[in-house]
């Protein structure tokens, strides 16, 4: 069966398949995240966290509410999910022996809560576009953070999408964060607005990668390292700005790079920087994007019905 024990963390059925099209095991999942843990784990800790696990036969699902059968030594920490308007118990996961055992219960995605402590870019591609498109709209973004003084860090979201982390300072507001995070994605949008857009409804994209800058405020992302559901089981993975236009998603996979050395991520995310007040202030010009488009689906719901 492959049993075995780490950190006294009992791991079954090792040798069974993850999931269909993984190119993997279950231990491949748990040898991969046990070397990556020095580095992911930076990226976990004193964060809820939420998962996506994938069991034989069925589909994958979000984990949000640690499981009464989960071990008392798991550190948790409840929090109203205004999204299901419920109280949640979310794990956090602050050590080797805490990953373990979600990998062991077939985690394969680690979604932390996010800090406001950077600023984050989503670049999302078309159903029909690629990896290729998010890169060239990443590019807008850069020069976006550029024109205001700013530079990111760049990864792999570990499919399609592309992230840009810009770290900031803790003491600035969620509401000024995200209206600066509004603010860079509708000037990235004006650079190129035949290649990106801000419109978060999907009707109104036109093929456009789409500039996301709703990540603010409660929100969570697949940190850097994770592992994807995805073919291959590829992972979200930090490249230099030098290199983007040369790689491939799939280029990192759990067995590419299981055995690296360093922290990239670490190494590449640029020092904390102070938000202009300029981009502040615009950003508050911003609508809502989830707001903005909750009133527009009212209103076209209404012009239908009339």
């Amino acid at each position: 069966m492959g049993d075995e024990s780490r950190e006294g963390v009992k791991l079954t059925n090792l040798d069974g398949p993850l999931f269909d099209g993984a190119e993997a095991t279950k231990r491949d999942l748990v040898d991969y995240l046990d070397s990556a843990s020095s580095r992911i784990l930076p990226a976990l800790r004193d964060r809820p966290l939420s998962v996506i696990r994938v069991r034989p036969g069925q589909e994958p699902f979000m984990q949000k509410n640690l499981p009464k059968y989960a071990p008392s030594w798991i550190r948790s920490v409840e929090m109203w999910a205004e999204s299901s308007h419920r109280q949640v118990t979310y794990a956090v996961c602050d050590d080797r022996r805490t990953l373990l055992w979600f990998a062991n219960q077939r985690a394969v995605e680690y979604h932390p809560a996010l800090l406001k402590t950077h600023l984050i870019l989503d670049l999302d591609p078309p159903a029909d576009g690629g990896f290729t498109l998010a890169v060239q709209a990443a590019h807008l973004v850069r020069q976006a953070l550029a024109d205001s003084g700013l530079t990111g860090a760049v990864k792999t979201s570990g499919a399609k999408g592309v992230h840009i982390f810009v770290p900031v300072g803790d003491d600035v507001s969620w509401e000024d964060l995200a209206a600066a995070t509004r603010a860079v994605a509708a000037r990235a949008e004006r650079i190129d607005p035949a290649l990106g857009t801000t419109a978060f409804i999907k009707e109104d994209r036109h093929g456009k990668v789409f500039l996301d800058s709703t990540r603010a405020g409660g929100a969570t992302i697949v940190a850097a390292y994770s592992p994807r559901i995805r073919p291959g089981a590829p992972v979200s993975f930090p490249v230099a700005w030098e290199d983007l236009d040369q790689v491939s998603p799939r280029d990192f996979t759990i067995h590419t790079v299981k055995d690296l050395t360093g922290d990239p991520w670490q190494e590449q995310m640029p020092a904390v920087q102070e938000l202009p007040q300029d981009l502040i202030d615009e950003g508050h010009t911003i609508p809502i994007a989830r707001v903005q488009a909750m009133h527009e689906g009212k209103r076209r719901k209404r012009a239908q019905g009339g």
